[in-house]
């Protein structure tokens, strides 16, 4: 973060510089041309406009004509117009604001921060979708989670939460075999689902339903049941009923 701001003022300085050296050649020029006028010569009373806009009409091109000339073409005194730069003044002071306001004091709403800044509402709003969505989904009307993304959540939840019991092959440990054909408390996706939720305390299995949302449950139900058959080697002994 100290890189970061030294940076950034190092830039700075650099554009200050920059900005006080055009200055001040822009001012030693307009003193040297003051200078280099005859001081006999008659004062030009021109509009407002005109010395605005910088132009010169046609008849008084002689009077800034160069001395030089190259293969015939002769070259005009003419600076660059006023109006262009007091344009060029103003884009060099926006530009010093902006700089500061944005990037040395960060009280600007910078690219960065508006995105870290739009995440964090749209993950609010994710979350509270979820949260209504996954609670319409109960032990009576769960199925099965079939998509490759819900599967991979599952097994995901699976090794987070279940390796520890159930081993992290569903061949069981202190927890029952999850890949055969037995099971104490119903096989299916329904049984699954609610055993998850409600858990079996007398048997030393939590209720899941106060760490996971029902469709996390969901998911890693539906990953269990893809466990079924794969014949993990050291699998416990079946314990229960066999469900075909």
């Amino acid at each position: 973060m100290s890189e970061y701001i030294l940076e950034i003022w190092l830039v700075s300085s650099i554009v200050m510089i920059g900005v006080v050296i055009l200055i001040v050649t822009l001012q030693l020029r307009t003193i040297l041309q003051q200078l280099s006028k005859d001081p006999n010569a008659p004062v030009e009373n021109s509009s407002w406009w005109s010395r605005f806009t910088g132009l010169k009409p046609l008849e008084k091109e002689r009077d800034i004509m160069m001395s030089h000339r190259y293969d015939g073409i002769e070259e005009l005194d003419n600076p660059t117009p006023p109006w262009f730069m007091y344009l060029f003044y103003t884009t060099i002071l926006f530009a010093a604001i902006y700089g500061f306001y944005y990037h040395v004091y960060q009280d600007g709403n910078i690219q960065a921060t508006e995105y870290k800044t739009d995440m964090a509402t749209a993950e609010k709003a994710k979350e509270a979708f979820m949260k209504k969505f996954a609670n319409s989904v109960n032990e009576n009307n769960v199925a099965a989670a079939t998509s490759a993304k819900d599967l991979t959540e599952g097994s995901q939840i699976y090794l987070t939460n279940c390796v520890a019991c159930h081993g992290d092959k569903g061949q069981g440990g202190v927890g029952p075999n999850l890949t055969d054909k037995f099971w104490i408390h119903g096989g299916g996706i329904k049984d699954l689902f609610k055993t998850i939720t409600h858990g079996v305390p007398e048997k030393g299995m939590i209720a899941w339903n106060k760490t996971l949302n029902p469709l996390q449950i969901q998911k890693v139900a539906s990953y269990i049941l893809t466990l079924q058959g794969t014949n993990p080697p050291m699998a416990k002994e079946p314990q229960g009923v066999e469900v075909p």
